[in-house]
């Protein structure tokens, strides 16, 4: 399991360096491409869960954090 953990950690820091490095050249983020108006209604109608399954199905390689993470940040 500690040679998972550290393997995570590594991912982290690598797709931290690539989003520097892909917003110093100005290049847009694939992910920014995808229609989220579903997670965006769930949302509206409180249904953040609904919402964070919605969107791992539009991006299933998402981590179940990464999507809690980006439903949150699209919340108002």
């Amino acid at each position: 399991m500690f040679a998972q953990d550290r393997l995570d950690a590594k991912l982290v820091r690598i797709e931290r360096k690539l989003d520097l490095i892909m917003k110093h050249l100005d290049i847009a983020d694939p992910a920014s491409e995808i229609d989220l108006s579903e997670v965006d209604e769930l949302l509206r109608r409180g249904k953040k869960i609904q919402a964070i399954r919605a969107y791992r199905a539009l991006r299933p390689d998402a981590s179940l954090v990464e999507a809690k993470e980006t439903v949150e940040a699209r919340q108002v």
